[in-house]
């Protein structure tokens, strides 16, 4: 049996450049994917950031198109415009994304097993062994180290003893025929997405896609979506069956383990926010590449070593993570009513206006603007005739 330096499990955009970073380093490395092809539909709405399209170098030929516009509707139908003189973000086509990722690995000497569904995997002293089943056979792959980088649904970690996402929501999503659409539209309301928000979001001039997050049953309340768009004349039609996925919104406790370490969505590095994962995840990703590299050479594998993981990423996500999922549980707490005042004071005090002329407005960075808001002296004082927890955000 052929002992890898990394077998990563999950050949999502995450594992991918994972997978290409540690191959650069002069590390062989298996990536262990359940898919049978690296370019099937997943269930994603595709944007991201221009930072991370220039931070990662992506290739403009997977991008439909740049965005520097949304429309956001409050539950009533009111409607705050956000748009900037530059691209703010990118609408990625996710299959096409996920290939050139993994096309870009393998030109680097990374290996590919497709079809293959990871099953247990064993530590011990001498390395680790992951158990795939592939066609209805079982078989192994050993390395020194390993990498779960599957996305929400595995419990790999939770069996490896690290726990399991302590809070996470359900998303579906289908794609749509349009008779022209230009803007991102964001929807508001708990009739339409309970404690949460539904998307439609152009992708090329005759398709789009709709869908939203709930911690409801999600198709019930896409459909019914679906179905006032079509009435509206926004769609024409539903051309794909709703395709659905869990979105954490806390981290795990541990993404570490001798001889292991867990990145990504898989990892719970999620934007609590908006449920984004791709740019958090491939940051960590480069984080993980570097620990692993200096683990690999000095073959210092255990856990003891690997926790600057764990240190690095929280250094550059943890802050955020934790305002950001306070700003997620302060939304979830309000009612329509609310919800449609505080467009009503925003709109009136062009505070829209003035966040969009400040520099701390980012599509990945959310904490600095949720802390601006909370110190908004209108808003600190509506918050208390609404009875709000809005100063509870930015506390502990």
């Amino acid at each position: 049996m052929k002992l890898y330096d990394v077998i990563v499990v999950g050949g999502g955009p995450v594992g991918s450049h994972l997978a290409y970073r540690l191959a650069g380093m002069g590390h062989s490395v298996v990536v262990v994917e359940q898919k049978e092809r690296q370019g099937e539909a997943v269930c994603c709405t595709g944007i991201i950031s221009q930072e991370c399209v220039n931070s990662f170098a992506i290739d403009e030929s997977v991008i439909f198109r740049q965005v520097n516009s949304a429309r956001v509707f409050s539950p009533s139908g009111k409607l705050i415009g956000l748009r900037r003189q530059q691209p703010q973000a990118c609408i990625v086509d996710r299959a096409a994304f996920n290939t050139a990722l993994a096309n870009r690995a393998r030109e680097s000497g990374v290996e590919y097993a497709l079809n293959s569904r990871a099953g247990n995997i064993e530590v011990n002293n001498a390395g680790v062994r992951v158990e795939v089943a592939c066609q209805g056979e079982t078989g192994f792959f050993a390395a020194r180290a390993a990498v779960i980088a599957t996305g929400f649904s595995s419990k790999l970690a939770e069996k490896l003893g690290l726990g399991k996402v302590g809070d996470f929501v359900m998303g579906a999503q289908v794609e749509v025929a349009t008779n022209g659409l230009d803007e991102v539209e964001v929807y508001l309301g708990r009739q339409i997405a309970p404690r949460f928000f539904a998307w439609l979001v152009p992708t090329s001039p005759k398709k789009a896609l709709v869908g939203l997050l709930s911690r409801h049953p999600p198709g019930s309340y896409l459909r019914q979506l679906i179905s006032s768009l079509l009435t509206q004349g926004k769609i024409a039609s539903a051309q794909a069956e709703i395709s659905y996925g869990g979105v954490p919104l806390k981290p795990l406790s541990k993404t570490y383990h001798d001889r292991l370490i867990v990145v990504g969505t898989a990892a719970g590095q999620v934007k609590p926010t908006t449920g984004g994962g791709i740019y958090y995840g491939l940051l960590c990703a480069d984080i993980a590449a570097n620990t692993l590299h200096r683990a690999l050479k000095t073959n210092s594998l255990s856990a003891r070593s690997l926790a600057s993981y764990e240190r690095d990423w929280e250094r550059k996500l943890g802050q955020e993570l934790k305002i950001s999922y306070r700003a997620r549980k302060f939304y979830e707490r309000l009612n329509d009513t609310q919800i449609d005042r505080i467009f009503d004071i925003i709109k009136s005090q062009s505070i829209d206006e003035a966040l969009l002329k400040d520099d701390a407005l980012s599509f990945d960075w959310h904490g600095g603007i949720v802390l601006r808001l909370i110190k908004h002296q209108v808003l600190s004082r509506t918050s208390k005739v609404l009875k709000l927890p809005f100063s509870s955000m930015g506390n502990g």
